[in-house]
């Protein structure tokens, strides 16, 4: 996303670039891109306005003026490519005369013109991907770039470069590689932001824990770190001050309902992370030029900062909120999350401009801040003006024709927020998948594509219409209203003697729960926990894993002792049994596939993809010979590791996506229908991922799987981490 003036750019359908101009609100689109755009970026100066835009195969620049002309014209703007091919590009910055453009790309900065396809200068040291990087306005040739390698660095770009180390500050002389300085341990998580504060030569840089720094520029300050804020104890603070102050917002309750919400969590809530996604300059005296107030004499600088769940207004001076915005605060705005943010430098007519997107959906939201409002609801040392309305609501409009808006009622001209998706989702089928990444392929967008197996898509409509309804009725909703469960409401002893757990697996109704154990058998209990429903014995080792089928009729399970085993929910007998001399090493972990199609399980470093089919039927003169049959379809082996320590794929609904995770500390994606691995993040946690989890919906969701399946979290010794199945970050 990104802002500037009157102007707001944002992708549309992926691929194509909006340009939209809020003072005449007419769209501008732009095409050029083959792939998504990852990174955007406006010019610094207005006349003329440049837009620059990147995706994983090129960079362009375009004149705006000149492409709405062309526009007027009947032509179809072009833009001038200055880069192609250098990988992710993730964050694009202009030089204060906008002749030169610094691209972030993997863990690469490249200088380029912004007016032809010239590659300056090219910028390494980081060990991780650059998120940001800002020119130093009074020095040109200095550059200040951060990355998730949790360093930040500053490179004179002629003559010497000066480098951050997010644990060690280091300073480098860009001709020799020599080290000038070097700084003791900051702190261990990445950074994600960046501002050069030109009024007193300082950086200020954000973290994905709700941390700043502010580092001294000026020559004889060695870099020093001039302070450290918190924001999630300021903003706690803020919230006091405010709840105690007895501040109302306009003639409601709305400003104590936050501030309380925020400082004194209900029971039950989880606290989360605080990812700092902007920091920007805020034009916090322009709108007071007007009213007398403590704000108008004072010499100091104030900031936004966009953070995953609003924006906050600091004061660099006594480094305090002035103001506090949340998206959960607006019941009719869809993005409570957000992913990244973009804001106006400079407020025009007393609004900011602010665009958000979400996190979990192609959502963007446009917002028009009133600051002086935001601020006077929010403080005693403002007395509201006489003519101005506490409660107000803007009319709607559309901003393109096929996509419509919905401004929502705002309490004190907070702000106006229309939102609108970002494209139609894509709804092409059949073609290979591509991850946007720098990450192992080996030509899997260049593979033929095998027909390995497909859905059954003949089903006469009175059929799924029957299964629809029958599965609404069986399943229960997750009450989207409350907060998750993190309190136990029962427990009960599964053995007389102290047992390990290893698995524990809901029926997908949620009226059963199976538990696999160390003393080798497989437990299900009634959902409430009363009383066993049923107790399969058999295996000679513990169960490492249990899986529910979908229809919750079988239930597979894998053990130490080398076997799997698929269980009939009425008869306590096995109804297929795969021996020891079907599997070199112990099965880690077993899960039916393609809705009860396929078998998936774990042996060593690879998992095996397996068809069944189940009898349970005896004959009476071979009464000990299993009538049903398993045939092994395929072997997938994972790269560079030495067992697969967890996997996943989705059974509710058909997915040819399987993720793997490995003791190399890696994270894995195979298409099942190209039969291939199609991508591999090495290093993914610092420990080894021991689960993945994926989001897979609702059973009677299946005619919308992707809206299910774009997500995954992997959990290790490290920590948690929420990916996005699309780009594999």
């Amino acid at each position: 996303l990104a802002c500037s003036h009157h102007h707001c750019a944002f992708p549309v359908s992926r691929n194509g670039l909006c340009v939209w101009n809020t003072a005449t609100a007419q769209p501008l689109y732009l095409s050029g891109h083959h792939y998504s755009i990852s990174a955007l970026s406006f010019g610094n100066n207005i006349n003329p306005l440049l837009v620059c835009s990147a995706s994983h195969e090129r960079v362009i620049v375009w004149n705006l003026d000149e492409c709405t002309q062309k526009v007027e014209e009947g032509f179809t703007p072009r833009g001038i490519v200055i880069g192609t091919l250098l990988g992710m590009v993730l964050h694009i910055r202009f030089s204060p005369d906008d002749q030169q453009v610094a691209v972030c790309a993997g863990n690469q900065i490249y200088i380029l013109s912004a007016k032809n396809e010239a590659v300056l200068a090219e910028l390494d040291g980081h060990l991780a991907p650059v998120t940001a990087a800002e020119f130093c306005t009074w020095e040109k040739s200095m550059l200040i770039s951060v990355s998730e390698d949790r360093t930040f660095k500053a490179r004179k770009l002629y003559l010497s470069l000066y480098l951050f180390n997010f644990f060690n500050l280091k300073v480098w002389d860009y001709s020799t590689s020599q080290l000038i300085y070097q700084s003791g341990i900051i702190t261990a998580f990445p950074l994600l932001s960046l501002l050069i504060d030109e009024e007193n030569k300082q950086i200020i840089t954000g973290c994905a824990e709700g941390q700043l720094w502010i580092f001294s520029l000026i020559s004889d300050h060695n870099y020093r770190c001039v302070t450290h804020i918190d924001l999630k104890k300021e903003q706690e603070k803020f919230c006091n001050k405010v709840w105690k102050s007895g501040q109302e917002i306009g003639e409601g309750q709305n400003n104590s309902k936050l501030c309380k919400t925020d400082n004194m969590r209900p029971e039950g809530s989880v606290e989360t992370s605080l990812p700092i996604l902007l920091i920007e300059h805020c034009d916090f005296f322009v709108c007071f030029h007007n009213e007398e107030s403590i704000y108008s004499s004072q010499n100091t600088s104030y900031f936004w900062i966009g953070t995953s769940t609003g924006l906050l207004i600091i004061n660099l001076a006594n480094l305090e909120l002035e103001a506090l915005l949340s998206y959960r605060d607006y019941s009719d705005l869809s993005i409570q999350i957000a992913r990244s943010c973009a804001l106006t430098r400079k407020a025009a007519n007393g609004k900011v401009l602010c665009l958000i997107a979400s996190m979990f959906e192609d959502m963007v939201a446009v917002l028009e801040i009133n600051l002086a409002a935001l601020v006077r609801t929010q403080h005693s040392d403002f007395l509201p003006c006489g003519n101005e309305k506490s409660l107000s609501v803007i009319a709607s409009s559309y901003i393109f024709p096929f996509l419509s808006n919905h401004y929502l009622s705002v309490i004190g001209h907070l702000c106006k927020l229309n939102y609108f998706p970002t494209g139609v989702k894509n709804t092409v089928k059949d073609k290979p998948l591509v991850f946007h990444n720098k990450i192992k392929s080996s030509g899997y967008t260049a593979a033929p594509r095998m027909a390995m197996f497909s859905p059954n898509t003949n089903l006469e409509k009175k059929e799924v219409s029957k299964w629809k309804t029958s599965c609404k009725c069986k399943n229960k909703e997750y009450p989207l209203e409350s907060y998750p469960p993190i309190k136990y409401e029962k427990e009960i002893s599964v053995t007389c003697k102290p047992t390990p757990i290893f698995s524990v697996q809901y029926s997908g109704d949620g009226e059963l729960l199976a538990c696999g154990q160390a003393d080798k058998t497989v437990l299900i209990f009634n959902s409430n926990l009363i009383d066993v429903h049923s107790i399969f014995s058999g295996h000679d080792g513990a169960v490492n894993s249990v899986g529910w089928s979908h229809d919750r009729k079988w239930l597979v399970s894998a053990s130490e002792d080398r076997t799997l085993r698929v269980w009939s929910i009425c008869n306590k007998e096995p109804a297929l049994i795969l021996g020891k001399e079907k599997f070199h090493k112990t099965v880690r972990f077993a899960q039916f596939y393609f809705i009860d199609t396929f078998i998936l399980l774990c042996c060593g470093a690879e998992f095996h993809l397996l068809s069944f089919h189940l009898d349970t039927t005896k004959d009476d003169l071979k009464r000990y010979k299993q009538r049903s049959v398993c045939k092994l379809v395929q072997k997938f082996p994972m790269t560079s590791a030495m067992e697969i320590t967890s996997l996943s794929a989705v059974n509710e609904f058909y997915s040819y996506i399987v993720l793997t995770a490995g003791s190399n500390r890696a994270l894995e994606v195979f298409d099942l229908n190209a039969g291939c691995s199609t991508a591999v993040i090495q290093e993914a946690h610092v420990r080894s991922v021991h689960q993945i989890c994926q989001n897979k919906g609702s059973s009677y969701s299946a005619q919308q799987p992707e809206a299910y399946n774009l997500f995954l979290t992997t959990a290790a010794g490290d920590g948690i981490k929420l990916w996005d199945l699309r780009t594999l970050r």
